[in-house]
């Protein structure tokens, strides 16, 4: 057996989900109704989620089949290989063995099309006509505007607006798949046109770009909402990550000894990780370290308390890590960790204490990034090269250890990102501790 590139054959595609909220040490405490104070319940979500899609994030059971019509659409690049990163561990004269998780091969690029064809196929079933989302780096909008395509319905995507003038060809793929992309804030909403009010050249942000496609779903009877990280169901879409890893290390005869994603919401950590969380409760010695940039320093530096998922505060309460919802995060080029909150379930694991997280400039970053692609061939995202940094650095200790971390997405789209790092042009950012404590102000007292 080949122990550098290691596959599965197509019917080990994973047939199930695995649901990590059947497995928690407490339980995850419960989003809220921001005008009541108490738990949402299904029907308060129906104006924008289909319920097949309310009902996963609510359920507590352990494990969620698979649809075949969803399994047939993955069969396009599921499993995902999984690759030993030999060269890279001989550049670094490392006993540790490094391996990575190649989630760069789906339609889109990233990890996203594993939940987007999901949410596009249960939106199907029940009659919704459009999608309505928003995107950062664009990696999302492209996997969602695939989805849509594949099951026949529209699409319209708010790509935050420093993402849009950065990555022009992330647009670009959006609107081959045939989705309406616009730039956010825009004119268009009621939310966009109150942020412009105050900052006619507002770069944009996740939080104001939700806003207006959580509006636009709510005010379209055949519409609903479609987020690509954070929620419940999100995480639990991306499990097949983890599922086909676990198999294919057991293959090899290895065990991880360290996990690692970068974080901007959660998701594609979450893929990798969550599987591997059950063994870690059992008593398993598994580090596991959510990756995020210092401009926007979610675990590292914000508080886990209630707070909105966006900037309107449209969205209902939920209990996270957050930088405060107003919080504008400065342009930094990993335009999809640029998210004031994280996703609920990764919140809890790093406030019990089952996960770590580190925070990394983004020129030591690229640097990472840029001998991953010398030594592996690879380019990556400027979000999956926050993985690489870190596996870099666990690797330096020289450590009989195995490493696993997923390769979230190919950095194609973001060469003007890397000359920028070329010519000597990026600039590293640590947001500023009194900013994020004024943002910190607006979160609502629960």
């Amino acid at each position: 057996m080949d122990k550098e590139y290691i596959t599965l054959p197509k019917k080990d595609i994973p047939q199930r989900w695995y649901n990590v909220l059947a497995d928690l040490p407490v339980p995850l405490p419960p989003p809220l109704n921001p005008g009541t104070g108490k738990p949402l319940g299904p029907q308060d979500l129906a104006p924008i989620f289909p319920m097949s899609l309310i009902q996963q994030e609510m359920s507590q059971e352990k494990w969620i089949d698979i649809p075949n019509e969803i399994l047939d659409v993955y069969k396009i690049w599921r499993p995902a290989p999984l690759h030993r990163a030999t060269r890279l561990e001989k550049a670094l004269k490392t006993k540790t063995r490094i391996y990575y998780k190649n989630e760069s091969l789906s339609p889109a690029g990233s990890h996203k099309p594993n939940t987007a064809v999901a949410q596009a196929y249960y939106n199907k079933k029940e009659g919704v006509k459009r999608i309505c989302t928003e995107t950062g780096a664009g990696q999302w909008g492209s996997a969602i505007s695939f989805a849509c395509k594949v099951f026949g319905l529209k699409c319209t995507v708010y790509m935050v607006r420093v993402s849009y003038e950065q990555k022009p060809y992330r647009k670009s793929l959006m609107r081959v798949w045939g989705a309406d992309v616009y730039a956010s804030p825009t004119n268009l909403t009621k939310s966009g046109k109150a942020i412009l009010a105050q900052d006619p050249n507002s770069p944009g942000s996740l939080g104001m770009a939700i806003s207006e496609a959580v509006e636009d779903a709510a005010m379209h009877d055949d519409a609903k909402y479609a987020l690509g990280s954070v929620l419940n169901h999100v995480l639990l879409h991306q499990t097949v990550i983890g599922l086909e890893t676990k198999k294919q290390l057991e293959m090899i005869g290895e065990a991880p000894d360290v996990l690692i994603g970068c974080v901007g919401g959660g998701s594609n950590f979450a893929g990798l990780c969550l599987p591997f969380i059950q063994d870690k409760i059992k008593g398993k010695k598994i580090k596991i370290i959510a990756v995020e940039p210092t401009a926007c320093p979610t675990i590292t530096k914000g508080l886990y308390e209630y707070d909105f998922g966006d900037t309107a505060e449209l969205t209902p309460l939920v209990k996270m890590y957050t930088l405060g919802h107003s919080f504008v995060p400065p342009g930094i080029h990993a335009g999809g960790l640029r998210y004031h909150g994280m996703a609920p379930i990764v919140s809890l694991l790093a406030k019990q204490g089952l996960i770590e997280a580190k925070a990394y400039a983004q020129n030591p970053v690229f640097e990472a990034g840029i001998l991953f692609a010398e030594t592996e061939g690879l380019l990556p995202a400027p979000e999956a090269s926050h993985a690489i940094k870190c596996a870099i650095d666990e690797a330096k200790k020289n450590e009989d250890k195995c490493v696993v971390f997923n390769y979230s997405g190919h950095g194609f789209f973001d060469l003007s990102a890397y000359d920028a790092y070329l010519d000597n042009k990026l600039e590293d950012y640590e947001y500023p501790e009194e900013k994020i404590k004024e943002a910190l102000k607006n979160t609502p007292k629960i």
